[in-house]
């Protein structure tokens, strides 16, 4: 009897340690379960935050190296100038990232046209013809004319002074394109130089008799640089308007951020800081 209960009580142990096991057993797959979420989750959190990552574009922007006041080297070899503020404020309202690069005129037109740039902000006038030649421009982001100016001391006192006479212009400028559009008229000489200051240099030392360039430009340079030049009344042409500009359809994106963010500083006042900054307007 004393046996009988001995194996009774032995069978029944091994009953609850087998009842033991399969509820250990049930429970383990759901603990995998629910760290194989988590670690899914986690996962796809990751992934998340690297495709939000990689989608951070830096765009490489070119521009003028001496324009001034839109875009120059300060004292400490900084770019600065009122292109410049305004890409920087339109960016940070936009959020986007940006490299600049001063390239000069004709080279950021090239590097956009090979796609070594997204886009260039340098002074450009928005025109029809630059349009038809594959130029895509932004909204407009200041009014400006081209005009003339001579040396200090010169007699020149319009166009009609200039028979025989050579003017200076920057190559692929609206300021060559007024220049060309009346030398037949006024019987001179257009001869293009790279920059603005090296224009300006050729008239103050008498290599050229005149020069064509941005009104607000050659302003601001006789202004602040104290060149030994003035403007001619009367020689100025109708306004245009500045615009960022782009040479690829893809980059289209760039250009509506522009134009955002454009709208926005406009709205909130910093874009007349810029100006003020620079031009006292």
């Amino acid at each position: 009897m004393k046996k009988k209960m001995m194996m009774m009580l032995l069978t029944a142990t091994m009953v609850f340690s087998l009842v033991g096991c399969g509820s250990k057993g049930a429970e383990a797959p759901e603990a995998d379960t629910a760290e194989t979420a988590d670690d899914a989750e986690s996962a796809d959190a990751d992934a998340t935050d690297a495709e939000t990552s990689d989608s951070g574009k830096k765009w490489i922007i070119a521009t003028d190296t001496a324009f001034k006041p839109f875009e120059y080297k300060d004292d400490s070899g900084e770019y600065v100038g009122i292109d410049v503020d305004i890409l920087a404020a339109i960016a940070e309202d936009q959020g986007f990232d940006y490299d600049l690069q001063a390239l000069g005129w004709d080279a950021s037109i090239a590097a956009c046209q090979a796609g070594q740039a997204d886009g260039m902000i340098a002074g450009a006038s928005i025109t029809d013809e630059r349009k038809n030649s594959g130029w895509i421009f932004s909204d407009g982001y200041y009014d400006a004319n081209q005009s003339m100016a001579v040396a200090e001391n010169s007699s020149i006192t319009g166009f009609a002074d200039l028979n025989g006479k050579t003017v200076a212009v920057k190559t692929g400028s609206m300021s060559a394109e007024y220049a060309e559009s009346l030398k037949d008229e006024y019987g001179f000489t257009v001869t293009t130089f790279e920059d603005s200051p090296t224009m300006y240099q050729a008239v103050v030392g008498g290599q050229v008799d005149a020069v064509f360039d941005d009104t607000p430009i050659m302003a601001s340079n006789i202004k602040d640089n104290g060149l030994a030049m003035k403007l001619v009344d009367g020689t100025g042409n109708e306004p245009a308007s500045y615009g960022f500009a782009i040479f690829n359809a893809d980059n289209q994106e760039l250009v509506d951020m522009f134009n955002a963010g454009l709208a926005n500083i406009k709205a909130n006042g910093t874009y007349d800081e810029i100006i003020a900054k620079y031009l006292g307007e």
